[in-house]
């Protein structure tokens, strides 16, 4: 039939309704929200849902300026980061070159770049599953890059991104760091010097807060303006006034979720060197998951195994280059205990 849309969508990671089964393909955070936000939803008062929302989250946005040193006109808030980044294609993705991402990234940008119709060019990451700078230096109609890069864990350093920036000043340049607070610095610090960049990031990994949908954009004013205007051909009322009053509370305990994220990152640390002892290949991880490999068994049989024992896991076997991978979430320590003992009785079979 005619004028009919055909597209591949993306394809995330299983959701099994079984609270018995230790939960890692998906990298949520294990740990519960911040006190405050429960705080916040006992306080709630439900008689403010006979209203429409806040269109302009300024609730929201006066918090995060005050985290981050800017303005509320820096900000625009989204349904989790997705929605943002969608935003993101529609308000600077228009020209006929086309934009580069790397070829093993976060999934929804090729699906993003194909729904929209944005000419795209994946860049292959290197043999050590690094983004190499210098292949961006090409013409193009604007870059994508996460920073540390999914589902690799691989982190940039502040002074490559500031060299990808340099010279890439006439395009739009979004840095995705969804992952950045378990990893080393932000770009943030470069909003002032590279105006043409815009950094999102989610509620959902480091906040715990995956199943509220809370996303935003960082950039300048007139950039974030050109966002403000697509998401308000869309849906202006996208984040609901509950989801804007325990993102608040959360942005507001920066205390507690270094607490809980340092805890994850040395939990990361532990896992890392214990399977490695076991023969695991595991790239240097600046995220809440690892992606790891074993030289000598089979990735698949491996990943079926765990899930007969109520460990799931993600596994990608339609991407040639990550069909011998794992990639695991980082778990409480009692969590990631079982899942080495596990590792270890399969590889002593």
């Amino acid at each position: 039939m005619k004028g009919i849309r055909k597209i591949t969508p993306y394809v995330p990671g299983e959701q099994p309704d079984n609270p018995k089964i230790i939960k890692l393909n998906t990298n949520e955070n294990p740990y519960p929200p911040t006190p405050l936000a429960e705080q916040q939803l006992k306080n709630f008062d439900i008689r403010q849902l006979k209203r429409y929302n806040s269109v302009d989250n300024s609730q929201l946005k006066a918090a995060l300026a005050e985290k981050f040193g800017l303005t509320p006109e820096n900000f625009v808030i989204g349904n989790g980061s997705d929605e943002v980044l969608a935003f993101c294609f529609l308000a600077f993705f228009n020209s006929k070159d086309p934009i580069l991402f790397p070829d093993i990234t976060y999934g929804f940008y090729k699906v993003w770049a194909e729904l929209f119709n944005v000419p795209f060019k994946e860049i292959p990451l290197n043999d050590r599953f690094e983004i190499d700078i210098k292949d961006y230096q090409q013409e193009n109609g604007g870059i994508l890059l996460t920073n540390p890069n999914a589902p690799t864990g691989i982190f940039k350093s502040l002074s490559e991104i500031e060299a990808l920036l340099a010279v890439n000043q006439e395009v739009m340049v979004i840095i995705d760091e969804a992952y950045i607070d378990f990893a080393a610095s932000s770009a943030v610090t470069l909003l002032d010097k590279y105006p043409n960049m815009v950094i999102v990031r989610t509620f959902s990994k480091s906040s715990s807060l995956a199943g509220l949908r809370v996303g935003y954009a960082i950039g300048q004013p007139e950039y974030i303006q050109i966002i403000e205007s697509i998401k308000s051909s869309f849906n202006p009322y996208s984040v609901d006034s509950l989801a804007e009053d325990l993102a608040t509370a959360a942005v507001k305990d920066a205390a507690y979720y270094e607490e809980i994220n340092t805890t994850i990152c040395q939990t990361r640390e532990w896992f890392t060197e214990k399977i490695a002892e076991l023969g695991f290949q595991t790239c240097p991880s600046q995220t809440n998951f690892v992606l790891t490999t074993h030289p000598q068994h089979a990735i698949e049989d491996l990943f079926y195994f765990l899930e007969r024992h109520e460990v799931y896991v993600r596994y990608f076997p339609k991407v040639e280059r990550l069909k011998n991978y794992l990639r695991i979430s980082i778990g409480t320590p009692k969590e990631m205990e079982i899942v080495y003992q596990l590792l270890k009785e399969y590889t002593e079979q």
